[in-house]
């Protein structure tokens, strides 16, 4: 089931989320749902906060991008890739910059440095502990993702001047003027 994806100004979106204690049917429906959900969406990450849930969870999946990741020498493991209770180990690597948008910040991209290869703490969907170094574009989304259920956003991380260029824009979208190309939840009044 596609789920509507909560937008710029929900309340969720910032805040941090729980731990996941159990594996459970309805767990595991979540999981698929948010799975198609970033599908429906045409994204390549998705956080629980948001689809309007407090799990410590995300799905990415590079589906779409692995061809040309792989030939540019990245390596990307069978996708999609479920993060359960996920823990940043550390992040390593000069920052570099990239453009990145965000499904619940439609029609804004800005330029964000990150760490270039982080290395995360995790459960996959079969509850099986992980701990794995990423680097690059599966990196960046990773990392993206990571700060999603830490109650940050892309924005937060962006230059105070850039901020202050988008200040309307996210002020309308916090109000509820917002449109994208996919079910969205909009902002609780």
């Amino acid at each position: 089931m596609i789920l509507p994806i909560y937008t710029y100004g929900a309340p969720i979106l910032r805040s941090r989320t729980q731990p996941v204690e159990q594996n459970t049917p309805e767990l595991q429906k979540l999981i698929d749902d948010m799975i198609q959900t970033m599908h429906g969406a045409e994204g390549i990450g998705l956080a629980a906060p948001q689809v309007g849930r407090s799990e410590r969870l995300f799905v990415v999946d590079l589906g779409p991008l692995v061809e040309e990741l792989e030939a540019e020498g990245e390596k990307v493991p069978a996708q999609p890739m479920v993060f359960l209770n996920a823990e940043l180990v550390r992040d390593e690597g000069e920052p570099t910059e990239f453009e990145e948008g965000c499904l619940s910040i439609p029609d804004i991209r800005e330029y964000v440095k990150r760490p270039e290869s982080v290395t995360i703490h995790y459960l996959d969907r079969n509850f099986e502990p992980v701990e794995a170094r990423f680097e690059g574009m599966l990196a960046r989304v990773v990392q993206h993702e990571y700060d999603h259920v830490e109650g940050v956003l892309f924005v937060d991380r962006i230059s105070p001047f850039r901020r202050r260029l988008l200040r309307r824009r996210l002020r309308d979208m916090a109000d509820g003027k917002v449109e994208a190309e996919y079910p969205i939840a909009g902002v609780p009044a």
